[in-house]
């Protein structure tokens, strides 16, 4: 494995703290990720991770390291890119496809790629079931979570994280929970997964799914859910890029922070491999690199 490579799979270890998301993410085997990190332990004569059975941690060195090599691999990719003057005349159409709740977060980038590269038609996917990405020409997409598709070409851009929240009007009416077995008594607002035509669970640390007892209010678009949570309807849990200006103004309350799940990974993906499309490769480099800068994509 060439050096290159190696540094490529450290730097989304060291970006993911994992090495079976690592794999997943970069179409290889936990193995390969595994003898590509001792490779470059040799090379350097230094340990890069603190690993045990859980997880895996940064060392000082191996932070050190991803200092330097994140730049220089962008650099490298910059390198690669077409010239602006080409980048100008491309043209053709991109689909890309994204979670719904996404859409306040893509849809500012995307307008100013459109005003950027005007040749380029962009059809836009928002939904919250998993596309069929060959029946619907799907070029690029978002994913929450672990890729399934291991042939896939996809980059780490985010992390996602889960916050439990409600109203003070809310609270004020019906409590705080102090624990798990508080929520018990109180009302929620559910996603609906279209694919079961049941809402989704709610996820904390250490206890797995949990099933709200109480629906109040269900349905199958985040931005009518946390309208509801902020209506006052009952609990919610929800991504804290759909939360982070109500928390600041008040409009609502975290709870129990103790028990929020590890965030879940973003990922941009390709589903084809080999020779991309220059209007393509355009529209991926750029959601990388504005993803990737977004402060509450991440957060922790």
């Amino acid at each position: 494995m060439n050096k290159l490579e190696l540094l490529r799979i450290f730097c989304t270890a060291a970006e993911l703290g994992n090495f079976k998301d690592t794999a997943r993410l970069l179409a290889v085997s936990p193995q390969a990720v595994t003898r590509a990190v001792q490779q470059l332990e040799r090379l350097t004569g230094e340990v890069l991770f603190h690993r045990n059975t859980r997880q895996v941690k940064l060392t000082t060195f191996g932070a050190e390291l991803l200092q330097q090599a994140r730049p220089q691999l962008e650099a490298l990719n910059a390198l690669l890119r077409p010239s602006q003057q080409q980048a100008e005349h491309a043209s053709g159409l991109v689909r890309l496809t994204a979670p719904s709740a996404f859409r306040s977060v893509l849809m500012p980038l995307l307008l100013k790629f459109q005003q950027r590269y005007p040749l380029i038609r962009l059809d836009i996917r928002l939904s919250d079931q998993h596309s069929a990405v060959v029946t619907e020409q799907i070029d690029l997409g978002l994913r929450i979570g672990s890729m399934r598709d291991l042939s896939f070409v996809a980059v780490p851009v985010g992390q996602m994280p889960m916050y439990l929240v409600a109203s003070p009007a809310y609270l004020a009416q019906a409590g705080l929970p102090q624990t798990l077995e508080d929520l018990a008594s109180h009302r929620f607002t559910g996603m609906l997964d279209q694919a079961s035509n049941r809402p989704w669970p709610f996820y904390f640390a250490g206890s797995g799914q949990w099933q709200p007892p109480q629906i109040q209010l269900q349905a199958n678009d985040a931005f009518a859910e946390r309208d509801a949570v902020l209506a006052g309807v009952g609990i919610s849990q929800l991504p804290l890029f759909m939360l982070a200006d109500a928390l600041s103004a008040g409009q609502l309350v975290r709870l129990l922070p103790q028990l929020e799940p590890t965030p879940w990974p973003i990922s941009l993906y390709r589903p084809q491999r080999g020779p991309v499309p220059l209007r393509v490769r355009l529209l991926f480099d750029y959601l990388q690199r504005q993803l990737r800068a977004m402060p509450l994509l991440q957060a922790t």
